[in-house]
């Protein structure tokens, strides 16, 4: 940092009469030597609010009414002298209360209001409160409320009821509001608003019965179809909170992990499967799919594997006890129990109510919920866009 030049009050004088005499502020600077055009404007500043006594002033700390170095005359000292006492009452008569007992927020509030006619320096001065501690709660205090981009982050969070987490949020934020934002900042205010999507609980995979007809392991983890019904997942879950256990049974297409087919139901037996997988042949009227399930005893059932052979299915197992070789349809059955029915606990509902709420996630599931596969668009959105 530069040496700081000291101007006699001359020079000083001289330059607020040459700028209102016309002079430009180069030919000022040129004229009297003054090395930044910032000490003309802080002149001229002085001239105009009647602080002449400043031009005598010394570099360093700027005096208030009648603490500088003296040249003052008696009736500008009494004029400044006066407004500093009126400014004292002003305050006091908004804070009656020791420093000690003063809030920040009341602080922040009564500078704001009388920095339209005080110097703030001079209000704090009233208040025996360091600039530093000042600006430091201002800092702290000021605009507490949640911000546009965390605005927009909350009302997406509560929209999507939490089960996002910040990359799909990240995505919404380009796709609604065109907004580009790095994915550590969603995350970090989703974290300062404790927004974090919920976390789903794993489970182990049961298998009942016995087994009649077992095929291979065709599809072998490749979840990836390049086309519609290339490769359709299907697997029945437990939903026990209604009054009584039920089941829901659901087939998937691979290529948009759109539920092509589902049926819920109070009996875990051949028919139910055979229902989904009918409907879903009806929507679809697939040729030569690939269905792929686990070692369940209705789905190794001789009716379940000859009406699929019968329909030109080709059907494929997971490895027994082995729930990762129909992930994708495991997960989703997960996140139809942690965001369907995350507020409602085992014989809280009645079965209508438990059906209903099955209905409404397959619709949101398909038509609104995004994901990452699919470059943030829900699956039937995908299908169309992809055709």
């Amino acid at each position: 940092m530069g040496k700081k030049v000291h101007y006699p009050s001359e020079i000083k004088v001289k330059a607020v009469e040459m700028k209102k005499n016309g002079f430009t502020n180069s030919e000022i600077m040129n004229e009297l030597g003054i090395k930044n055009v910032s000490q003309i404007k802080t002149w001229m500043r002085w001239d105009r609010n009647g602080e002449s006594y400043r031009f005598e002033q010394p570099i360093g700390k700027q005096y208030s009414y009648g603490k500088g170095p003296g040249s003052q005359d008696e009736l500008e000292i009494e004029r400044n002298k006066n407004k500093h006492l009126q400014m004292q009452i002003e305050i006091f008569k908004k804070v009656q209360r020791t420093r000690k007992e003063l809030v920040p927020q009341v602080v922040i509030e009564l500078v704001e209001e009388l920095s339209k006619r005080y110097k703030v320096i001079d209000i704090l001065s009233v208040l025996e409160i360091p600039k530093s501690t000042f600006y430091r709660w201002k800092k702290k205090y000021i605009n507490r409320g949640p911000k546009k981009l965390e605005k927009l982050i909350i009302g997406l969070c509560e929209e999507t009821k939490y089960h996002y987490g910040h990359r799909k949020i990240k995505a919404l934020l380009k796709q609604r509001y065109n907004i580009k934002v790095n994915r550590k900042t969603v995350q970090v205010i989703m974290q300062k608003f404790n927004l974090q999507c919920q976390i789903k609980v794993k489970r182990q995979k049961h298998i009942n019965g016995e087994s009649n007809i077992i095929v291979d392991n065709i599809l072998n983890r490749n979840f990836k179809a390049e086309r519609p019904n290339e490769k359709w997942v299907t697997d029945i879950t437990y939903l026990p909170y209604g009054s009584s256990m039920l089941y829901v049974s659901t087939i998937m297409d691979l290529y948009n992990n759109e539920i092509v087919a589902y049926t819920v139901s109070s009996v875990q037996d051949t028919n139910f499967v055979l229902s989904t997988l009918r409907e879903a042949i009806k929507k679809r009227r697939p040729k030569k799919v690939l269905l792929h399930s686990d070692q369940g005893s209705v789905y190794t059932s001789y009716a379940y594997q000859n009406f699929a052979k019968e329909k030109g299915i080709i059907t494929s197992m997971s490895r027994k006890g082995n729930c990762h070789d129909n992930a994708v349809i495991e997960s989703f059955h997960s996140s139809l129990k942690s965001e369907g029915f995350k507020d409602h606990r085992r014989s809280s509902i009645t079965n209508i109510k438990v059906i209903e709420i099955v209905n409404q996630y397959m619709y949101y599931y398909n038509e609104k919920r995004i994901q990452a596969k699919l470059n943030y668009l829900a699956p039937i959105e995908y299908g169309r866009q992809v055709a």
